[in-house]
């Protein structure tokens, strides 16, 4: 409840959450920003760099595996319009269709 209710406490355990490595999941940080190196596990389940990642990394349970999901088109939408504002390139593998959620 404290979260819901104080917005200092909401950004810093949103910002914690990115940044947070929690195994086997990488932090989204890490895949965002290149340090992202993946387990053989990874490789398997086709866990790739690139914002299908993080969508596997915060949902994956419920929007991954999953072709063509209205909610993931959604916030890749959302995600190259933002980049389009800021001028910076989306990168590959924007989905996570053909990944195995964590």
């Amino acid at each position: 409840e404290i979260v819901a209710n104080n917005s200092a406490i909401a950004f810093k355990t949103a910002l914690w959450f990115w940044m947070t490595e929690r195994k086997p999941k990488p932090s989204c940080h890490d895949v965002m920003v290149g340090r992202y190196r993946p387990t053989a596990a990874d490789r398997e389940a086709n866990r790739t760099a690139g914002f299908g990642l993080v969508t596997n990394i915060i949902n994956g349970g419920l929007e991954c595996g999953i072709p063509d999901d209205s909610r993931v088109n959604d916030r890749i939408g959302y995600y190259k319009r933002y980049a389009q504002l800021f001028d910076v390139d989306v990168g590959p593998n924007l989905d996570c269709a053909n990944q195995k959620p964590f």
